[in-house]
């Protein structure tokens, strides 16, 4: 059986880099049939950094199977992943996100949760010697997914172990760093062709705080006027997406990963509050400026108060 290979849906980079670099991985070192796959569309970034890499787009699973093998990357969280995960035969879980629980397994499997800005970080470390026999186009998939993840190194996230993973494998490629990343932010930044209801998914992660039922979406971006130029729409939206996807709220943080802040939407009281218990903010208006938040893992997530 071929082992499928996935992360989250609403794929970013990460969740769509690191499923193609574990299967190349497992199919070609360690002799396992596997194959990548996306629990959705990715974003404006992981389709750039395909087509930049000449990497096909994995087929978007549709439908997973009672007993499919399945290695899980870039989450832990049930509620990231198909509705009958624990249905699969999950044979490893790779990720750097807190544990959440509620994954069951069929037996005792490898699972890999490190305090790390990225899943392909981890990856290169288990990988080891075997790096070396990686073709380009996987290296510049985790190369991707470290700049992405990190935001070039500015994310609190960042180790120094993902910053020396990343030299080494601009370093292997003859890349810019600097330059390319640029490229890859310049891609995540052109949203215009999404709805308001697509954007508030784009990036999101559920997640219930005190009982509440929350959808906290960040869009990271070196040109965020354009977003916040459609502000009055995107919290226009957001009852709807809350109501369908079985939430009480939206939080949307838009990032400008230039300025190193994070705008917040403050679309009605119960926002107005959460964004001041949980940051030490003053809200008047319809947004709240968040000066260094960057991580919805280390810095929003954490820190949310009703």
């Amino acid at each position: 059986m071929t082992t499928l290979v996935f992360g989250h849906k609403s794929p970013d980079t990460d969740s769509t880099g690191s499923p193609i670099v574990w299967a190349w991985y497992l199919n070609q070192i360690k002799g396992v049939e596997a194959r990548p796959v996306l629990l959705g569309e990715p974003n404006t970034e992981a389709a750039f950094v395909l087509e930049r890499w000449n990497l096909d787009k994995p087929e978007i699973l549709s439908d997973l199977e009672s007993g499919q093998e399945v290695v899980i990357v870039d989450t832990n969280n049930p509620g990231e992943l198909p509705a009958n995960i624990n249905e699969a035969n999950i044979t490893g879980i790779i990720d750097h996100h807190r544990l959440v629980g509620g994954l069951e397994t069929r037996g005792p499997i490898e699972i890999d949760i490190q305090p790390l800005a990225c899943t392909a970080t981890i990856m290169w470390k288990k990988i080891g010697k075997d790096w070396a026999q990686a073709p380009r186009e996987i290296k510049g998939a985790a190369l991707s997914c470290i700049l992405s993840d990190t935001l070039e190194f500015r994310s609190p996230t960042t180790t120094q172990e993902d910053k020396a993973i990343a030299y080494s494998i601009a370093e292997e490629l003859g890349v810019d760093m600097s330059a390319y990343a640029e490229e890859m932010f310049a891609a995540k930044s052109d949203v215009s062709a999404f709805s308001e209801a697509e954007l508030l998914r784009m990036d999101s992660k559920e997640f219930d705080l005190d009982g509440t039922g929350l959808r906290v979406s960040v869009l990271e971006t070196t040109s965020p006027a354009p977003l916040l130029a459609r502000k009055k729409a995107l919290m226009a939206a957001m009852p709807d997406v809350a109501k369908a996807d079985g939430a009480a709220e939206v939080l949307l943080f838009i990032v400008d990963i230039l300025k190193e802040e994070a705008t917040l939407l403050i679309p009605n009281d119960r926002v107005k509050r959460i964004a001041e218990r949980s940051f030490d903010a003053t809200v008047e208006g319809d947004h709240v400026v968040l000066p260094g938040v960057m991580s919805r893992k280390k810095q929003i997530i954490p820190n949310l108060k009703m």
